[in-house]
């Protein structure tokens, strides 16, 4: 099979012939159709970002694919069922607190490295394997809507932050990094969710006029000036009610200053969940003060990734409707030019852009808004 293979951090690409994966009990063999390329993958690639990923590796994270073969112990799938791939591998033998791999792109501590090494390569080749139980069936869905599908990926990751926040309809939501893309995914999911108000703190004015013109009056925006108290207070002012949900996405690049400025309009009794990056690449840690979070009973909590029935339920917020996949502006590539599609990414990673990877090759070629 073709695969676009990461021999080494720094280095573009090899497009190169390999051999089939195998499968044995617990292992679903899958056609890859489309995968979401995320804007930052260049970075994870040239090694800027630090990952624990350990070339040579076909990389990329989660996929839809079509069922080519299963294991004995799979019951419900068969092949051609259309899956969703989730990448978020977890180990088998510690239910309380499993160890978890990002399939082809990231892992958590050495027990997560050790599962990276088996679960090692990703979807930027024709086929790959994966655990069955992470072979999620999508139903009936058109193939000209799989690339779209494939935001899967990104949307996912705010749904994991927003169940860690216990999020309840009617609530009022400020999400971090609302001008990102996962952040504007996050502030699509919560609207879904039922969020009576998403307020989108940022620094980008038109990405800001972007999401009040697709959501409406459910959207607030403030303009960050980078004064901390002035953009607490202007987060607070425009909440039409008191805020229940902080979510923070911003990426490694950002400083701590707007992650606090977010976090401190919470109310009494609120939670904040912290998924981005902030830190990873060094620079200040994120204090908030003892006194206002014992006292005012706030809730801290980070989150990786999301459970693994959020799988399920978010599939089925998109095939109900309730979370409209006609925001996504996708361009797809075929694998033969996989560097090409990073750099795509690379500069086109504002709200609802997505850089799709088409390594079968039926996607290839196709443009969807």
């Amino acid at each position: 099979m073709l695969a676009a293979l990461l021999e080494r951090f720094g280095t573009p690409l090899t497009i190169t012939e390999v051999e089939d994966p195998q499968i044995g009990t617990g292992e679903v063999l899958v056609d890859v159709l489309a995968t979401c390329i995320p804007p930052y993958a260049a970075e994870v690639f040239s090694g800027a970002r630090r990952y624990p990923l350990e070339p040579p590796v076909i990389s990329g994270v989660g996929a839809i694919g079509r069922v080519v073969r299963t294991g004995p112990d799979a019951t419900r799938l068969h092949p051609g069922d259309l899956v969703w791939c989730d990448a978020t591998v977890r180990s088998r033998d510690d239910a309380a607190a499993p160890d978890i791999t990002l399939q082809g792109w990231s892992s958590a501590g050495e027990g997560g490295l050790t599962l990276s090494r088996y679960f090692h390569d990703g979807p930027f080749a024709q086929r790959m394997r994966v655990p069955t139980e992470n072979a999620v069936a999508l139903g009936d869905v058109d193939l000209a809507d799989v690339a779209r599908w494939s935001a899967l990926g990104i949307l996912l990751v705010p749904y994991g932050g927003l169940l860690a926040a216990d999020l309840q309809a009617g609530e009022t939501v400020v999400v971090s990094g609302a001008t990102g893309n996962f952040g504007s995914a996050g502030v699509a999911v919560a609207l879904a969710m039922g969020a009576a108000c998403v307020v989108c703190p940022g620094r980008n004015a038109a990405v800001l006029r972007d999401l009040e013109s697709r959501f409406g009056k459910r959207i607030r925006t403030v303009t960050l000036t980078g004064d901390g108290e002035a953009d607490r207070a202007a987060i607070q002012a425009a909440a039409p009610a008191a805020v229940d949900v902080v979510l923070d996405l911003l990426p490694p690049s950002a400083g701590t200053g707007p992650v606090r400025a977010a976090a401190l309009t919470v109310r009494p009794y609120g939670r904040i969940v912290l998924m981005g990056g902030v830190g990873m690449l060094g620079g200040d840690d994120l204090a908030l003060p003892y006194p206002w979070l014992m006292r005012n009973s706030v809730t801290v909590r980070g989150q990786w990734m999301y459970p693994r029935m959020a799988n399920h339920q978010l599939i089925a917020m998109i095939r109900s409707g309730v979370l409209d996949l006609s925001h996504e502006a996708v361009t797809v590539f075929p694998l033969t030019a996989a560097n090409e599609a990073v750099e795509h990414a690379a500069a086109h990673g504002l709200p609802f852009q997505r850089t799709v990877l088409a390594p079968s090759g039926d996607l290839a070629g196709e443009a969807q808004t």
